[in-house]
């Protein structure tokens, strides 16, 4: 194999996150004029807005190892949570919000985030939601949609492994990750069409753009994307993941899985009519079931439990994880089998006190209030 270039698979996150009211334990309509601005200059534009209001994101700068990513990430949670704690509110990592509806947020006043709720309406206005984004940059030579094509059928066992919004509209909706089923409702999301290549894409893109359908490619909000301002392949489909470690484990599995592709050509070349709707299928069973999901392997006929994914997942990448010093990383991902998801969390504890004679609210409160102990670790020393 050829020597790879000093910059290839790099990779960084984007994490969106709640803010709580630290009495309410509700996500506010509105939140104070001054608060990004607060968090920008702590910590300039690693910090910004999200679409409504009671959103923020976390950027981070772009990362070579998965040790330096830990301890930027753990200061960037922990900061914009310092921030957050001196305005009465906590910042709470999970794909909904137990407590919150939708109808009593405001967007944020930024001219995308206005286009969009014109264009998509109570659709867009519905977006109280958050997700985990990663991205990994392939070498310079390499179709980023060729390539995507490729790791699609690994869609499912992201979001397996990172369902976090079990609740909606104070309700248990019976899915791990309602988050995927309400971003059903937009255009243009869920898994993408085989494209042939980037020319293809771009071709696409540029017909919705003079048509006025979209701005540009970032409009597009598939599970997975080149993304448009960085030369990055784009996850998206996870959900935002409470512990900071199933992010950045999420992020070292992504990232192996792109230099797995792109040193064996080989890989996720087979595909079919059936292909995409398959791993749709495996979509909805994670959405359903999350980690005890069973997915529809197209090559045998047979349903596998998630665990098995996941194991051949990391045997694939062995040689992968090694040249990349994550191990420890892709052994946490057994931890995620082990403990469960945040989506599990969430939902023994709200059962436990239930079954203890919690009325409805004071356990969804009780879930608000282990997201947010639990989404910020604690200080670097």
């Amino acid at each position: 194999m050829t020597a790879e270039p000093f910059n290839a698979y790099t990779f960084g996150l984007e994490e969106e996150f709640f803010l709580v009211s630290r009495k309410t334990r509700r996500a506010p309509s509105r939140v104070p004029k001054g608060f990004l601005k607060l968090c920008r200059q702590r910590f300039g534009a690693y910090v910004d807005h999200e679409l409504l209001q009671s959103q923020i994101e976390i950027c981070s700068p772009v990362f070579d190892h998965v040790a330096t990513a830990h301890m930027e990430m753990q200061r960037l949670r922990r900061g914009v949570a310092e921030v957050a704690d001196a305005a009465g509110l906590r910042l709470v990592a999970a794909g909904t919000h137990p407590l919150s509806a939708w109808h009593h947020q405001s967007h944020t006043d930024k001219s995308r985030y206005a286009r969009i709720i014109d264009d998509f309406q109570m659709v867009g206005r519905r977006n109280l939601l958050c997700g985990l984004h990663v991205h990994v940059a392939p070498p310079a030579n390499v179709d980023r949609v060729a390539l995507m094509n490729r790791l699609m059928p690994w869609l499912p066992l992201f979001l397996a492994l990172s369902t976090s919004s079990p609740f909606w509209n104070r309700r248990c909706t019976g899915l791990l990750s309602y988050r995927q089923s309400a971003y059903d409702e937009w255009p243009r999301a869920g898994i993408p069409d085989f494209f042939a290549d980037e020319a293809e894409y771009q071709t696409f893109c540029e017909l919705l753009k003079r048509v006025d359908a979209i701005k540009d490619a970032s409009f597009l909000w598939w599970a997975i994307r080149p993304a448009q301002h960085y030369p990055t392949l784009e996850l998206r489909i996870a959900d935002a993941c409470t512990h900071l470690d199933d992010a950045l484990a999420l992020a070292a599995l992504f990232r192996c899985l792109v230099r797995a592709h792109v040193r064996r050509p080989e890989l996720g070349m087979a595909r079919t009519a059936l292909t995409r709707r398959i791993i749709d299928e495996n979509r909805w069973r994670a959405k359903r079931f999350g980690l005890d999901a069973r997915f529809i392997d197209e090559h045998t006929g047979e349903a596998i439990e998630c665990a098995r994914v996941l194991d051949a997942a990391i045997q694939l990448v062995s040689e992968d994880a090694h040249q990349f010093g994550c191990e420890e990383s892709l052994r946490h991902l057994g931890t995620i089998l082990a403990r469960g998801s945040s989506a599990h969390e969430q939902l023994a504890l709200y059962r436990h006190l239930r079954d203890t004679g919690s009325n409805n609210a004071d356990a969804l409160r009780a879930v608000v209030d282990w997201l947010a102990e639990t989404s910020v670790p604690a200080s670097v020393a």
